[in-house]
């Protein structure tokens, strides 16, 4: 088909370049164009080898050129009398055989059909071909004709998924498996009343496999699987993604039962009205259009819809309503048996020693969605191949993770002395601080080596766990965050930049625990910030819902609460002084200090040699 087209366009280009040519060719003439005394003088010096008058337009042809050129012309305004004044040169000439030959061809001179010709056969010629190009526009498969369908994907392209690909999710799973079920056994369901869901929402954080689910329910379900993205229904135009929208509901109501699945509904269905301009754009228009098929006065039986969105706060009320998504599914962030059976998953593939224990990865992964530990398998099979080893190892899985948190290590990065020392105090303030705090995260390594945009890290990571935050683990996040800047003051005397991100992330932390989550005694039990809003034009003229006085307050309550943590942090650093100095030793020797060395340091023990894992105080049994 391509092929076709291309040859096509080749015979129609080939055809305007031809007609132009003759065109040009008309009208371009390159001969040079003298006066009628330089006519007259040339006949007289004998340099005419010939001539010809046709018409008005008189071309000579010369024995010398004229500044390069054999052959001159002239229009001339009286033929007739220019005959006659060279009448006697002509004679002569003639006879003498100086002019070889001439010719007067009789005429009226220039016509205006002479230029009137070449334009009607040129627009004979286009019209010939714009009848050719509408004549296939009519073909119903021309691209034109098709640009209010919609780009839809028939079944499932590669392997085809199932419920046993999908490791985890197991209640997530249960309530598809209810839909699966229906499209199977549909008498089991109405024989007791039960309607078939229209909608169902999957939603949740990046990463955490809502596709894959709607993929496995598609394979279960053995019907038919229609799959679009939500930007697949926009377009520059009006009504264009409203058309696309009709075209799949009826592309589904003739192959029912079957499934539609709409990957980032958001899209197309975010919330109307909440942009600056009138409601007649292309998104509200599609929309509108989507809620009238999901329940409308067409009814779509038969048809599911699937969606999913990592911003279902986003959306419109009228989309989530019962009716239309009947069901809202969350799925979340798996917990340590999910990511242990999602490991597993990734892993079958792939090469992996003894050493590698997946409950161990999976116990220290907490917060890591199914891409991630999808994307940290693979960092490590790359670092594995990088070595040329024929499996990764635990070493592998280390380096991976710690290069997709913080990126790689720079260790060739020219460091100046006294920088090294600085960022060894920094890091050692905020393990110092954090072994201190009875409910901080334990602390896993600590490094000196530069990596992506951090001189220096310090890992803390849980042991268990926890899906909620107390006031007390609130505060002492911010005491650990604000220990790098708390030691460069006690043991350098001075501060540096290099606790800006520390400081900003203590400063939301306590915003948070002051102004969203009633933590404050002054403020009480009150909420005085929202969520993030998304559209400024639904909130341009809202005021604030608290007073001037309040966010006094608040500014008031989070600076003693910075200012509280600050000392008590002052405080821990000041009582431990010598194992802050023996940490900052063991950095500027050997650069990174593993998880286990630290507490032999703070406990007072020999430190042993250590390979210094992310892993390391992790039960795996």
């Amino acid at each position: 088909m391509k092929k076709v087209r291309f040859f096509s366009i080749l015979i129609y280009a080939l055809v305007l370049i031809l007609l132009f040519s003759w065109l040009l060719g008309m009208f371009d003439d390159t001969s040079m164009h003298i006066d009628y005394s330089e006519v007259i003088a040339q006949f007289e010096n004998e340099n005419v080898s010939s001539f010809e008058v046709k018409g008005s337009k008189l071309t000579l042809l010369l024995h010398e050129p004229i500044n390069g050129s054999w052959e001159v012309v002239h229009s001339l305004a009286d033929p007739e009398g220019f005959h006659e004044q060279i009448r006697p040169l002509l004679g002569e000439q003639t006879k003498s055989g100086i002019i070889s030959s001439y010719n007067f061809v009789a005429g009226k001179g220039w016509s205006p059909f002479d230029l009137v010709l070449p334009i009607i056969l040129a627009g004979l010629v286009l019209i010939l071909i714009w009848a050719f190009l509408a004549g296939r526009a009519a073909n119903n498969n021309h691209p034109m004709n098709n640009f209010g369908k919609a780009n839809i994907i028939s079944g499932q392209p590669g392997k085809k998924v199932s419920f046993q690909d999908v490791a985890g999710m197991e209640e997530e799973k249960k309530e598809l498996y209810e839909v699966v079920d229906f499209l199977r056994n549909p008498a089991k369901y109405t024989a007791v009343g039960a309607q078939i869901p229209h909608g169902i929402l999957l939603s949740g954080p990046p990463g955490t496999g809502k596709t894959l689910l709607a993929r496995a329910v598609a394979g279960e379900a053995g019907v038919q699987f229609l799959s679009i993205s939500g930007s697949d229904f926009m377009e520059l135009y009006v009504g264009v993604g409203a058309s696309r929208v009709r075209d799949v509901f009826a592309q589904a109501r003739k192959i029912a039962p079957t499934i539609i699945f709409i990957d980032e509904i958001d899209a197309v269905g975010r919330r109307r009205g909440s942009g600056m301009g009138g409601g007649h754009d292309e998104r509200e228009q599609t929309l509108n259009q989507l809620l009238v098929e999901m329940d409308g006065f067409s009814k779509s039986e038969g048809v599911i819809v699937l969606a999913a969105t990592n911003r279902k706060d986003i959306l419109d009320p009228a989309l989530l309503r019962p009716g239309r998504f009947d069901r809202q599914i969350y799925v979340g962030v798996p917990d340590s048996a999910e990511r242990e059976a999602i490991l597993k998953v990734h892993a079958k593939n792939k090469h992996i020693d003894d050493s590698v224990k997946l409950k161990t990865v999976a116990m220290a992964t907490a917060g890591f969605t199914g891409a991630d530990l999808s994307n940290l398998l693979n960092e490590a099979a790359i670092l594995a191949a990088r070595d040329n080893r024929p499996a990764m190892n635990m070493d592998d899985i280390n380096e991976a993770m710690m290069k997709v948190l913080a990126g790689p290590e720079k260790r060739n990065r020219v460091r100046l002395q006294k920088d090294l020392k600085l960022t060894a105090i920094h890091e050692a303030g905020h393990a110092v601080a954090m072994y201190n705090l009875p409910t901080h995260d334990p602390v896993r390594q600590i490094s000196i080596i530069p990596r992506g945009w951090a001189l220096g890290m310090t890992w803390a990571q849980p042991e268990e766990e926890s899906t909620h935050l107390t006031r007390n683990e609130m505060y002492e996040m911010i005491v650990g965050l604000l220990g790098g800047r708390v030691a460069e003051e006690l043991f350098l005397d001075d501060i540096s930049t290099g606790a800006s991100n520390d400081i900003d992330r203590a400063s939301k932390l306590a915003r948070d625990m002051v102004g969203r989550y009633g933590m404050s005694k002054a403020l009480g039990t009150i909420s005085y910030t929202g969520g993030d809003e998304l559209f400024i034009g639904r909130d341009f003229e809202r005021t604030k819902s608290y007073s001037e006085k309040i966010a006094g307050t608040m500014d008031d309550e989070v600076k003693t609460l910075i200012d509280k943590a600050y000392n008590h942090c002052a405080e821990i650093l000041n009582n431990n002084r010598q194992k802050l100095q023996q940490v900052v030793d063991f950095l500027m020797e050997h650069e990174v200090m593993s998880g286990t060395q630290f507490r032999q340091c703070m406990e007072g023990v020999e430190i042993t040699e250590d390979s210094g894992s992310l892993f390391d105080g992790f039960d795996a049994k």
